[in-house]
């Protein structure tokens, strides 16, 4: 005979709380079925099994307890007369293909826990503020996915703009979270399709149109001839014109090569983004920023650059922190830069892949561009080009106006 009862488990959130679970034992063994309630530990009575009335909203989370309990013990009870050998395991996955309604923010930690074991540590600073910022909405509440409508996502969308006052795109960005975790929710069977809020009909997710506004030739030039006193400075824009030089290359990637990616006059490296690999020529005036920095070269093994030098690379997490606040230090500096050289753009780091997307405009062919951009899709290159292109329009306007 099997017994079922509630626990609160010892494993934290991300938030510190710990989850209520329901615990099925047979045979000495046993199985946690989650309810997706979260609480703080001072909140739990362990004598009695239950939410302490100190908790806000103690007396709804009993009611689910109690419910969650009932539906436990009849499978149990259903299981055991029916059938001959019934294991923890059996009674859990009944019961969850029943009740599906394991929380949004519960499976929210377990994608984002995902994210760090897969070492997608860029992807975790980007998405763990959008799942804080939704659970924020919801005023510190959780939320079961079936209560997730339409209405949800657009009334989030409303206070993403009102009250964050973020761009169109982070919006954007915000619903495609959502909806991850949503597809994800599906596929594990904790929430039926029907109750989808997304596609034809709902909450349409499409992505604004960007302007990415690169610089010409003769604004590279003006930074290439520039005399700078602050190593600080020089040190940025060394960088910046690297990356430049090898067809917009990522600053994250320039920032991990080392001298042994050097190999006859040409670069090897892997970008990091999609880990599509392959190999360069190393343009002359490449070559002019390596020489400044081949003196303090102490291996093959050191990186280029001095960011990184000491890192441990198997640390992905304390290297992707040291390349933001590498970049954050450098986009400062390329502000400063910017008004010595009389630009009026406002120069990053990133602002080099625009520029080399600008400055090729419509002189090398697509295949060729795909290959340096390292795109894995044609169509992400004429997109990215797209912002580019200007002589058909530029042509047709003159047409029309010029008389």
């Amino acid at each position: 005979m099997g017994s079922v009862t509630v626990v609160l488990r010892k494993k934290q959130n991300q938030q510190g709380q710990f989850p209520i679970a329901i615990r099925i034992t047979k045979d000495r063994k046993s199985s946690f079925l989650h309810t997706g309630q979260y609480i703080d530990h001072k909140f739990w009575d362990e004598e009695n099994r239950k939410v302490r009335k100190g908790h806000p909203n103690s007396g709804r989370l009993n009611n689910l307890i109690l419910a969650k309990l009932a539906e436990a013990n009849d499978k149990l009870l259903e299981l055991e007369t029916t059938e001959k050998r019934v294991s923890t395991n059996t009674v859990k996955k009944h019961i969850r293909m029943e009740y599906r309604n394991e929380s949004f923010f519960a499976l929210a930690d377990k994608y984002i826990e995902n994210l760090q074991k897969s070492g997608k540590h860029n992807r975790i600073s980007a998405e763990k503020p959008r799942v804080k910022h939704f659970r924020e909405f919801l005023r510190g509440q959780d939320i079961d996915f079936r209560d997730i409508t339409e209405m949800t996502i657009r009334r989030f969308g409303s206070y993403l703009r009102e009250k964050r006052k973020v761009s169109e795109r982070t919006v954007v960005n915000h619903f495609i979270v959502i909806r991850t975790i949503f597809n994800l929710a599906i596929r594990e069977g904790l929430v039926d399709s029907k109750y989808y809020p997304f596609g034809r009909g709902k909450v349409v997710i499409r992505f604004p149109d960007s302007l990415k506004i690169g610089l010409e030739i003769e604004e590279v030039q003006k930074l290439e001839n520039l005399e700078l006193e602050s190593p600080a400075q020089r040190h940025a824009l060394n960088v910046w014109l690297f990356t430049f030089y090898f067809a917009g290359m990522r600053v994250s990637d320039a920032l991990r090569l080392k001298w042994s990616d050097f190999q006859n006059g040409r670069l090897f490296y892997t970008m990091g983004k999609n880990a599509k690999g392959g190999s360069l020529k190393v343009p002359q005036k490449a070559e002019k920023i390596l020489e400044h920095y081949k003196a303090k070269a102490e291996s093959p093994e050191d990186t280029i650059f001095p960011e990184l030098k000491t890192k441990d690379f198997s640390d992905n997490i304390s290297i992707q922190k040291t390349i933001n606040v590498a970049v954050k230090k450098f986009n400062k500096h390329l502000s400063k830069i910017a008004e010595k050289a009389e630009i009026d753009k406002h120069l990053t780091m990133h602002i080099s892949r625009h520029t080399f997307g600008n400055i090729s405009g419509e002189n090398i062919p697509l295949q060729m561009l795909q290959k340096l951009y390292r795109h894995t899709s044609i169509t992400t290159t004429i997109n990215y080009q797209s912002n580019f292109a200007f002589k058909d329009s530029d042509e047709a306007l003159d047409a029309v106006v010029d008389f």
